[in-house]
């Protein structure tokens, strides 16, 4: 068998790449193309066999795509014209002029390739660019089939949605397919059950932690399997999030197909001290942390932001497990600066180092950085990547 043809547009640090290998299927990249070169300078590090074009897709003529002759293209298109928090400014978004230029030329080339995968935010699913993406797709003769999935289904304790579609092009359906529907789970999958849980009703019953009056939510309750410290620490915490998000989070924490955090860690503690939080991002972020502990089952999306701001760019993680969350903030606003600051450094709060946030994307220990990249910056391309292993299992339903 002759091996798959693959053009990897918008490839970043690989991680299309890296999945290509993980879904074990013949096939070579036969060109990556990106314009970020320090995403390319770790491409290279880790794929160094592979054409990497440092160019932008606008600036690729049809007969240089006609020449490569793929048979797949993997891509991560720009998701900021798609995201909810951003301007949602869609194809009239300037960094959308790469994405449309791609559907331009497909109809175009010489030989339609057999494949495509796509890979971009939630939110993309709403989008006029996805419309015309599926618009061309028919017209060439695709069928296709659309997700919004998250590492979770791969029992990986990292939340970290995002839109899928993978196209073939032949005349029958996926033997999967379900026409107008956005699958959130892989074929073979069935959807998870969530017990809702009342906290006033008996949340009590799993945690210390007893809520007032005004602060009743439906909760998922069980066993998590673990302390328990993760379920006492949201139970705290959940008054400064909706109801539904604090849903999510504690469902995730007590299903036991969902790894422990302390599977993706380093072992090396005495390195760790860099990673410490600051002792102004503490005073200042504190009640605003997503804190986890070694045993918990969950972990929020770690974005571009990571390492350097603190709020909503990820969860931190808590080092000293055996140190009680409500204990540490009971009466936590009636201290001096100096006595909080005590006080919330006995949980040696750190952030995720880049390896185990890699750990926690799917890419196997050999995928390095070279040593010139910062750790700024490590954190910055790992929060633009993908997830290796749902991308992985999505080639292999596509191929299969």
């Amino acid at each position: 068998m002759e091996p798959v043809r693959v053009l990897e547009l918008y490839s970043g640090i690989g991680g299309m790449h890296q999945a290509l290998t993980e879904s074990c299927i013949p096939a070579e990249v036969i060109a990556a193309v990106d314009v970020n070169n320090i995403a390319n300078e770790v491409y290279k590090h880790n794929f160094p066999s592979t054409p990497l074009w440092a160019k932008t897709i606008e600036g690729i003529t049809l007969a240089e795509f006609n020449r490569l002759s793929f048979d797949m293209i993997l891509m991560s298109p720009p998701c900021q014209p798609f995201t909810r928090i951003g301007l949602q400014g869609d194809i009239s978004d300037p960094r959308t002029k790469s994405f449309l230029y791609i559907l331009d030329i497909l109809p175009r080339l010489q030989r339609l390739p057999k494949y495509v995968l796509l890979e971009n935010v939630k939110g993309f699913e709403t989008s006029s660019a996805r419309d015309e993406l599926v618009e061309i797709l028919e017209k060439c003769g695709f069928k296709y089939q659309e997700f919004l999935l998250s590492p979770t289904c791969l029992g990986i304790p990292n939340s970290r949605l995002r839109y899928f579609l993978i196209a073939k092009l032949q005349s029958e359906l996926f033997s999967f397919q379900a026409p107008g529907q956005i699958l959130e789970n892989f074929p073979d999958q069935e959807p998870k059950a969530s017990v809702k849980y009342t906290v006033a009703a008996g949340l009590e019953k799993e945690s210390p932690f007893t809520p007032t009056e005004e602060e009743n939510i439906e909760l998922d309750s069980g066993s998590d399997g673990g302390s328990g410290e993760c379920s006492r620490k949201e139970a705290f915490l959940f008054k400064l999030e909706t109801g539904k998000e604090m849903e999510r989070k504690w469902n995730q924490d007590n299903d036991l197909s969902i790894q422990m955090l302390k599977d993706f860690l380093e072992e090396d503690r005495e390195e760790m001290s860099q990673y410490f939080l600051p002792p102004k991002a503490l005073l200042r972020y504190a009640f605003l942390l997503d804190i986890v502990t070694p045993t918990c089952r969950r972990s929020t999306c770690f974005t571009k932001g990571y390492g350097h701001y603190v709020e909503g760019t990820g969860s931190v993680l808590q080092m000293a497990e055996e140190v009680q969350l409500e204990s540490v903030f009971k009466s936590i606003e009636l201290l001096s600066e100096e006595e909080k600051l005590m006080k919330l450094s006995t949980l040696q709060l750190r952030y995720f180092t880049p390896r185990e946030i890699a750990n926690l994307h799917g890419f196997p220990p050999e995928f390095g950085f070279p040593d010139k990249i910062t750790m700024k910056q490590r954190y910055r391309l790992l929060g633009n990547s993908l997830n290796v292993h749902v991308v992985a299992k999505l080639i292999s339903v596509l191929t299969g």
